[in-house]
């Protein structure tokens, strides 16, 4: 398995319930070797986190710190009615969105309808990833769910952080195998992140590539094995 060269889904000190700044992370990504990062700090719904006035001020950020590309994105909610929980004038200043279901700000409605409410959420533009997808205290139907991602450009994750805490996420693993399995079937692209809250966790993807190791996911289905790859996907090249 080629590796893994770019960490999308991380969060600094600005979400509320993590530890490090953006040149924390940036520090910890080349200790790791990577050459790209993205910061998705929460949307509003998580307790804690940013104003949305945070995204309007991202282009101050240099866009290379100590020679590591930084992409600036937004861990958005999913609520429930398939609605996200950050404004269009907001998400239109990343350079991806990332949607995800979580619990704080979501009431399970069960398999199907879950499922829909990512599907609506898949279809703003600026959408480009699924956080976590696995987690059967909001069951997903992955049938539905990678064949909507193939028709609207979106990767699914597989997400590190899940499967060191899988002891809170129902099934995690199970799931996992069965959305693997399917993206590569239909020719769905996967992302694998860290989901980093401390900068010890950037670039930490053991489990995660295990996982990928044992169900022989060949290189060309995983986006961050290449920085260009990565880029291309999220249309900045």
């Amino acid at each position: 398995m080629k590796k893994i060269v770019a960490d999308i889904h991380m969060h600094t000190l600005a979400s509320g319930h993590a530890y490090g700044t953006i040149r924390e992370m940036v520090a910890a990504a080349k200790e790791q070797g990577l050459k790209l990062i993205g910061i998705s700090e929460h949307a509003p719904g998580i307790p804690g986190t940013v104003d949305p006035f945070y995204y309007l001020n991202l282009e101050i950020i240099p866009p290379v710190i100590n020679g590591i590309e930084v992409l600036h994105g937004c861990e958005i909610n999913v609520l429930n009615g398939g609605k996200l929980s950050l404004e269009q004038e907001y998400i239109k200043h990343l350079d991806y969105a990332i949607i995800g279901i979580h619990r704080q700000c979501y009431e399970d409605e069960g398999k199907q309808k879950n499922t829909i409410n990512i599907i609506e959420c898949m279809k703003e533009t600026k959408v480009h990833f699924v956080s976590h997808p696995d987690d059967d205290h909001t069951p997903l139907d992955y049938e539905r769910l990678v064949q909507a991602a193939k028709k609207y450009h979106v990767a699914l994750e597989i997400n590190n952080s899940s499967l060191v805490k899988e002891k809170y996420r129902l099934n995690c693993y199970e799931n996992y195998k069965v959305m693997i399995n399917l993206c590569q079937q239909y020719r769905v692209p996967i992302i694998v992140s860290s989901d980093a809250h401390e900068p010890s966790w950037v670039g930490k993807f053991e489990l995660a590539c295990k996982l990928l190791e044992e169900l022989k996911v060949e290189d060309e289905l995983i986006l961050n094995n290449d920085i260009e790859k990565v880029k291309n996907f999220i249309e900045m090249i």
